[in-house]
């Protein structure tokens, strides 16, 4: 059986998302199809990268060894990893709370079994990131209530965008939809007053919570 290939594992409190501030579980799988401009994780798909190879059971032990209910899948591109379906049923087997972190290039429909019994947080990338081209449609298409869209915003060319995609596909009534702010390049006040201007109602603002408890650069948490 194949191994997934590990950056790092930890117990931490969610950061954003919708179990924002409860703890979670943590397994940050390498490698990544993107290059985002403003991404924080680029240490993750280095190729300097010196990875742990661990087995689907190695990881839901690990899992289980913690005591934590929240497990959160993300990277890098965790759907890249080619075991990463055989450890989705393994921690839905256990009863655990599922979060995967997916950047929106990578077919959901490919893991339609799994969708129903856990919630996914996709990228949609914007202008501002470079990716946007990426981007697939599809998908929207196999998005539910417990699932959320994630708009990373840099600009008002960028938010502009989100609101354009958000009304084309009916976002907000398919599922949570939140706008994120590049970590120091707009300011969240910024983003309140587009929100208003537009009248983006059941859109969501929400800050990167472990960036503001810890240093931005820190990892394992």
């Amino acid at each position: 059986m194949q191994n997934l290939s590990v950056a790092e594992k930890f117990v931490s409190i969610n950061g954003e998302g919708r179990r924002v501030g409860e703890l979670a579980v943590f397994l940050r799988f390498s490698k990544c199809n993107l290059q985002c401009s403003f991404c924080d994780t680029r240490w993750a798909n280095s190729d300097d990268l010196v990875a742990q190879e661990m087995s689907v059971k190695e990881l839901a032990d690990y899992v289980i060894s913690t005591g934590i209910q929240n497990v959160t899948l993300t990277g890098g591109e965790p759907l890249l990893q080619k075991s990463i379906g055989l450890l989705i049923s393994q921690l839905i087997s256990l009863g655990l709370n599922i979060e995967v972190e997916t950047n929106g290039s990578v077919p959901l429909k490919q893991f339609l079994p799994f969708l129903s019994d856990i919630s996914v947080t996709m990228d949609y990338k914007l202008p501002g990131s470079g990716m946007e081209k990426y981007m697939y449609l599809e998908n929207f298409s196999y998005l539910k209530a417990t699932d959320t869209v994630k708009f990373v915003a840099g600009d008002f060319i960028d938010l502009t965008r989100a609101e354009e995609i958000i009304r084309t596909f009916d976002l907000t009534s398919r599922c949570c939809v939140y706008f994120s702010p590049v970590f120091g390049k707009i300011h969240p006040e910024e983003i309140v007053s587009f929100m208003k201007e537009h009248t983006l109602n059941k859109v969501r603002l929400q800050l990167q919570l472990h960036k503001y408890i810890w240093n931005p650069e820190k990892r394992g948490v």
